[in-house]
């Protein structure tokens, strides 16, 4: 019998106070009172994460290991330390009981009993009620404590300033770190100057040798952004500036998602005025730094479109993962990897090896391509053909059947074992049947995993009706392909295309096909389950690899 336990705490303070480790006492304690095993391998604890949301690293192993059969029991001192969320609850517990796996809680062990059931579920709704409400009381008192200019709103020293060592949250306290200051001026005095940018100014404080307001060496036009925003260096001090809001935008398509929220500026009516501290620049300076700001994002060399690029914000780069912007070089034009630039634009250490791309040459490989698969849509049934027989299936379902197909082999040679066991007379007639029922069980276990598996697959698969689709859509398009303008590539290439990605002498081009004549007209990165939650696209994804790609020119 193999028994998980999982342990966790909201804050950092609950895990310096050591309040993870007496869960882990009283696990440990109701393991030996059930004459379980304690496996240090099972243990899964979460030190400082919030029961609000499933992204935690030990509840993501733990349900890892109980998806791979691995685990018959897991073990919780309350139902509120596995989730604060109701519906996140029901989803939990469904999915583990789904694998074969029993959930015991230390406080009021619960049963299948239809009065232990509801009492489980009231504790869930009462748990995210209290989350709730306490998130309410914080957010009002903070508010409270910001109007009466009792409270800072940060906790690290904004750069330029120190805080009071007894009272760290106290503005009263805020007092001026000259060499820091000093440079803030310079900064400010620095961008004002004739044809100054933020990357200009960024590298020239790299040359300099002059640390980032965290230590480091280099330098980012956003944390120039947020020093020459901040009216705090005015001596006037605001909380409320920004919001937390759900990201818009893919940050890269290459990249992993990362953060699920992004700070937008909320407006100047809506700050709260906190108090005064010492002033490093003028009013009248940051106004005009204000107002060039404005002008230079107006004016950025982002926003020119003399040249007609096809494949624009379509490209990235193989190599870093960056993506690819159109430059002019002469009377040749080129996608470039911003990986290349100076680490201010790129954003890493180290440059990308990349080359220029011709801008012409990927423009027509790229059109001649997406009009032979238009044109042919054959080879579209092809590729569903082969995602049918499950070659394209997501890596992770992949790993899963294998996963599957593993432990019900080890389970069956288990079984064969025992029973040549008990045929030589090494075991009694009894430990022979409770080790058989034991691995009956998790064989029926791992089968009904398999089961679902399959359900789910099998909803990939359906291609059929997708494949008529498909041969439909294509037969509208092909018509006035060789004569379209500039334009209409554009539309047809934003709407077929999600990525091309360049590597060396390369190209793999990802297509985005619709299946329904709804999703004819929406874009496929503005749908992608992977970085936001939105409607699910009725679209087709499918990789056309490795196409060559001549740069002699």
């Amino acid at each position: 019998m193999k028994v998980a336990c999982y342990a966790r705490v909201s804050s950092q303070q609950q895990a310096q106070q050591q309040t993870i480790e007496q869960q882990l006492a009283r696990l440990r304690t109701y393991c030996q009172s059930q004459n379980w095993p304690w496996c240090e391998d099972l243990l899964f604890r979460d030190d400082g994460y919030s029961g609000a949301s499933l992204k935690r690293p030990g509840l993501e192993r733990l349900r890892d290991q109980v998806g791979q059969a691995e685990v018959e029991i897991v073990l919780i001192t309350a139902p509120d330390q596995l989730t604060r969320n109701y519906v996140h609850q029901v989803l939990l517990l469904e999915e583990l009981q789904r694998h074969g796996c029993e959930v015991h809680f230390v406080e009021h062990p619960m049963s299948q009993d239809a009065h232990d059931q509801l009492l489980l579920q009231i504790r869930g709704a009462v748990a995210e009620y209290e989350r709730t409400l306490i998130a309410e009381r914080l957010r009002r008192g903070r508010q409270h404590k910001f109007q009466a200019g009792l409270l800072l709103p940060w906790s690290r020293p904004l750069y330029g300033y120190r805080l009071s060592p007894d009272q760290p949250r106290d503005p009263r306290g805020v007092r001026l770190e000259e060499s820091e200051a000093v440079q803030v001026s310079a900064i400010f005095a620095a961008y004002l100057q004739e044809g100054q940018t933020l990357r200009h100014l960024a590298q020239q404080l790299m040359a300099q040798g002059i640390p980032t307001p965290s230590g480091k060496l280099r330098w980012n036009t956003s944390s120039l952004r947020n020093i020459l925003t901040n009216p705090a260096y005015t001596g006037t001090l605001y909380a409320g500036r920004t919001h937390a809001v759900q990201p818009r935008r893919r940050r890269s398509a290459l990249q992993p998602v990362g953060q699920r929220t992004c700070n937008h500026a909320t407006p100047p009516e809506d700050w709260i005025l906190v108090g005064h501290i010492p002033p490093i620049v003028s009013a009248m300076q940051f106004e005009q730094v204000q107002a060039k700001l404005a002008h230079n994002q107006a004016c950025a060399t982002r926003h020119n479109n003399r040249q007609p690029y096809l494949l624009r914000a379509l490209v990235s780069c193989g190599r870093c993962g960056h993506a690819c912007a159109g430059r002019a070089q002469g009377r040749y034009i080129y996608y470039a990897c911003q990986g290349t630039q100076h680490p201010v634009a790129s954003r890493q250490d180290e440059r990308c090896s990349a080359r220029l791309i011709p801008a012409q040459q990927l423009d027509e490989l790229v059109w001649r391509d997406l009009c032979a698969l238009l044109q042919h849509p054959e080879l579209l049934t092809i590729a569903l053909q082969q995602a049918q027989g499950g070659a394209w299936l997501p890596q992770e379902w992949q790993a899963r059947r294998q996963q599957i197909r593993q432990s019900t082999t080890s389970l069956q040679q288990q079984e064969e074992r025992l029973t040549e066991a008990y045929l030589a007379g090494v075991l009694s007639l009894e430990e022979y049947r409770r080790r058989r029922q034991d691995l009956a069980q998790r064989l029926a276990a791992i089968e009904q995993q398999a089961h679902l598996l399959e359900i789910q697959l099998e909803q990939q698969r359906d291609v059929t009706a997708l494949a008529t689709s498909i041969t439909a859509f294509c037969q509208r398009v092909q018509v006035g392909l060789e004569q379209a303008t500039f334009e209409q590539r554009r539309l047809l290439v934003e709407l077929l295309i999600d990525r091309v990605v360049v590597t060396a002498e390369e190209v793999e081009i990802r297509y985005v096909i619709p299946t329904s004549p709804r999703s004819e007209h929406l874009r496929f990165c503005h749908l992608r389950l992977d970085y936001f939650v939105a409607l699910v696209a009725d679209v087709v994804c499918i990789e056309w690899v490795l196409l060559t790609l001549d740069r002699n020119i």
